[in-house]
């Protein structure tokens, strides 16, 4: 194993550790818009749409991970989008939602409709928890 592969190994280990924390539903798929939407009728739902290859989308996501704390207890999903395997659904989320691609980003939904998104350092967990009940 040389440098580079400890290098990004470790970082996928991290990751890959912080995400368990975080209740992630990964977003791979068309069809799962509509069930999104469907959700956002009796729960919070939230797209965080997430650029494996840039460096401030990364410093996001661990920033959001780091300060998540909702328990199980607050009706909220969490979908994760990696926009560079599944940029058609990025596309799809800006035309359906009326909503401005932006990476990274985060798109918050109640009643089939966007309450809030924000991009890169305005993405916050704590901001989300404003929109749990």
């Amino acid at each position: 194993m040389g440098l580079f592969d400890k290098i990004f190994s470790s970082d996928k280990k991290e990751n890959a550790e912080k995400k368990n924390e975080t209740p992630w539903i990964d977003l791979n798929s068309m069809q799962q818009l509509d069930e999104i939407e469907k959700a956002s009728e009796d729960h919070t739902v939230a797209i965080l749409k997430h650029s494996t290859r840039c460096g401030i989308s990364r410093m996001v996501l661990k920033m959001f991970e780091s300060d998540y704390n909702l328990d199980e207890s607050k009706p909220v999903k969490l979908y994760f989008l990696d926009l560079i395997s599944h940029r058609d659904i990025s596309n799809e989320i800006a035309e359906r939602f009326k909503v401005r691609h932006e990476s990274p980003q985060l798109i918050v939904l109640k009643n089939r409709e966007v309450v809030h998104h924000s991009s890169h350092q305005a993405i916050s967990a704590e901001k989300l928890a404003d929109f749990v009940a």
